[in-house]
Protein backbone atom coordinates (compact mmCIF):
# COMPACT_ATOMS: atom_id res chain seq x y z
CA UNK A 1 0.00 0.00 0.00
CA UNK A 2 1.56 3.50 -0.96
CA UNK A 3 1.37 6.14 1.15
CA UNK A 4 -1.38 7.97 -0.24
CA UNK A 5 -3.15 4.89 -0.13
CA UNK A 6 -2.50 4.77 3.45
CA UNK A 7 -3.78 8.17 4.64
CA UNK A 8 -6.97 7.71 2.49
CA UNK A 9 -7.70 4.42 4.66
CA UNK A 10 -7.25 6.32 7.82
CA UNK A 11 -9.34 9.42 6.63
CA UNK A 12 -11.90 6.77 5.41
CA UNK A 13 -12.71 5.82 9.33
CA UNK A 14 -12.60 9.65 10.12
CA UNK A 15 -15.49 10.14 7.59
CA UNK A 16 -17.89 7.34 8.84
CA UNK A 17 -17.31 8.69 12.08
CA UNK A 18 -18.05 12.37 11.81
CA UNK A 19 -20.35 11.35 9.02
CA UNK A 20 -22.86 8.98 11.21
CA UNK A 21 -26.08 9.81 12.43
CA UNK A 22 -26.33 13.28 10.69
CA UNK A 23 -29.31 13.52 8.64
CA UNK A 24 -28.51 16.74 6.92
CA UNK A 25 -26.94 16.47 3.26
CA UNK A 26 -25.58 20.19 3.31
CA UNK A 27 -23.86 19.55 7.17
CA UNK A 28 -22.29 16.89 5.77
CA UNK A 29 -21.42 18.34 2.94
CA UNK A 30 -19.59 20.78 4.62
CA UNK A 31 -17.57 18.33 7.25
CA UNK A 32 -16.38 16.36 4.51
CA UNK A 33 -14.97 19.19 2.38
CA UNK A 34 -13.02 20.36 5.89
CA UNK A 35 -12.25 17.64 6.60
CA UNK A 36 -10.33 16.89 2.99
CA UNK A 37 -9.05 20.17 2.55
CA UNK A 38 -7.52 20.18 6.01
CA UNK A 39 -5.61 16.76 6.11
CA UNK A 40 -5.13 16.51 1.56
CA UNK A 41 -3.64 19.91 1.91
CA UNK A 42 -5.68 20.57 -1.53
CA UNK A 43 -6.05 24.21 -2.82
CA UNK A 44 -9.72 23.78 -3.22
CA UNK A 45 -12.11 21.78 -1.66
CA UNK A 46 -15.83 21.63 -2.13
CA UNK A 47 -19.34 20.45 -3.45
CA UNK A 48 -21.66 21.81 -6.42
CA UNK A 49 -25.39 20.88 -5.83
CA UNK A 50 -27.95 20.32 -8.87
CA UNK A 51 -30.20 22.94 -8.40
CA UNK A 52 -32.45 22.39 -11.87
CA UNK A 53 -30.77 22.67 -14.91
CA UNK A 54 -27.31 24.02 -13.49
CA UNK A 55 -25.40 23.44 -10.39
CA UNK A 56 -24.98 25.72 -7.68
CA UNK A 57 -21.76 26.27 -5.44
CA UNK A 58 -22.52 24.36 -1.61
CA UNK A 59 -20.41 24.35 1.19
CA UNK A 60 -16.46 24.50 0.36
CA UNK A 61 -12.76 25.76 1.49
CA UNK A 62 -10.58 27.69 -0.12
CA UNK A 63 -11.04 30.86 -2.25
CA UNK A 64 -13.77 32.12 -3.09
CA UNK A 65 -16.12 30.64 -6.03
CA UNK A 66 -17.48 30.26 -9.01
CA UNK A 67 -21.52 30.00 -8.05
CA UNK A 68 -23.38 28.05 -11.02
CA UNK A 69 -22.29 25.98 -13.85
CA UNK A 70 -24.16 24.81 -16.37
CA UNK A 71 -24.38 20.75 -17.41
CA UNK A 72 -22.29 20.41 -19.43
CA UNK A 73 -19.65 23.25 -18.74
CA UNK A 74 -16.13 23.13 -17.23
CA UNK A 75 -14.69 19.94 -15.26
CA UNK A 76 -17.77 19.92 -13.21
CA UNK A 77 -20.57 20.26 -15.73
CA UNK A 78 -18.87 16.98 -17.06
CA UNK A 79 -18.62 14.79 -14.89
CA UNK A 80 -22.32 15.29 -13.72
CA UNK A 81 -23.30 15.53 -17.92
CA UNK A 82 -21.56 12.23 -18.45
CA UNK A 83 -22.22 10.63 -14.85
CA UNK A 84 -18.81 9.84 -13.81
CA UNK A 85 -15.43 10.61 -11.87
CA UNK A 86 -13.34 13.04 -14.40
CA UNK A 87 -9.52 13.19 -13.27
CA UNK A 88 -7.92 16.37 -14.80
CA UNK A 89 -4.03 15.94 -14.98
CA UNK A 90 -3.98 19.78 -16.57
CA UNK A 91 -6.76 22.16 -16.11
CA UNK A 92 -5.43 24.15 -19.17
CA UNK A 93 -6.13 21.58 -21.46
CA UNK A 94 -9.42 20.46 -20.67
CA UNK A 95 -11.41 21.86 -23.55
CA UNK A 96 -13.80 24.58 -21.49
CA UNK A 97 -12.52 24.39 -18.44
CA UNK A 98 -14.06 27.09 -15.94
CA UNK A 99 -10.73 29.06 -14.48
CA UNK A 100 -12.34 30.22 -10.79
CA UNK A 101 -8.56 30.30 -9.92
CA UNK A 102 -5.73 30.70 -11.44
CA UNK A 103 -4.02 28.67 -9.27
CA UNK A 104 -5.42 25.54 -10.26
CA UNK A 105 -3.41 23.22 -12.38
CA UNK A 106 -5.20 20.02 -11.74
CA UNK A 107 -8.98 19.07 -10.76
CA UNK A 108 -10.96 15.51 -9.89
CA UNK A 109 -14.63 16.01 -9.60
CA UNK A 110 -16.92 13.42 -8.32
CA UNK A 111 -20.58 12.70 -8.95
CA UNK A 112 -22.78 12.17 -5.65
CA UNK A 113 -25.74 10.20 -6.18
CA UNK A 114 -29.06 9.81 -4.89
CA UNK A 115 -31.81 7.09 -5.81
CA UNK A 116 -29.74 7.11 -9.38
CA UNK A 117 -29.86 10.81 -9.69
CA UNK A 118 -26.71 12.95 -9.38
CA UNK A 119 -27.34 15.45 -6.82
CA UNK A 120 -24.27 17.18 -6.21
CA UNK A 121 -20.82 16.93 -7.02
CA UNK A 122 -17.45 16.74 -5.51
CA UNK A 123 -14.81 19.48 -6.96
CA UNK A 124 -11.41 19.37 -5.82
CA UNK A 125 -8.64 21.17 -6.92
CA UNK A 126 -4.71 21.30 -6.45
CA UNK A 127 -1.77 24.08 -7.33
CA UNK A 128 0.59 20.76 -8.70
CA UNK A 129 0.17 19.52 -12.15
CA UNK A 130 -1.19 15.60 -12.50
CA UNK A 131 -2.04 15.46 -8.77
CA UNK A 132 -4.96 13.33 -9.12
CA UNK A 133 -4.92 9.55 -9.94
CA UNK A 134 -6.82 6.12 -9.25
CA UNK A 135 -6.52 6.23 -6.05
CA UNK A 136 -7.94 9.32 -5.19
CA UNK A 137 -10.83 8.68 -7.35
CA UNK A 138 -10.94 5.80 -5.55
CA UNK A 139 -11.19 6.80 -1.95
CA UNK A 140 -13.28 9.66 -2.82
CA UNK A 141 -15.56 7.81 -4.35
CA UNK A 142 -16.05 6.02 -1.16
CA UNK A 143 -16.69 9.07 1.11
CA UNK A 144 -18.59 11.03 -0.89
CA UNK A 145 -21.11 7.36 -1.33
CA UNK A 146 -21.46 8.75 2.62
CA UNK A 147 -23.05 11.79 2.26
Amino acid sequence: MTQKEDKYTLLLEQVRALLAGEPDRIARMANLSALLHLEMGFWWTGFYRVCGEELVLGPFQGPVACYRIKKGRGVCGTAWGEKRTVVVPDVDAFPGHIACSSESRSEIVVPMWNEGNIVAVLDIDSRELAHFDEIDRQFLEKMVAYI
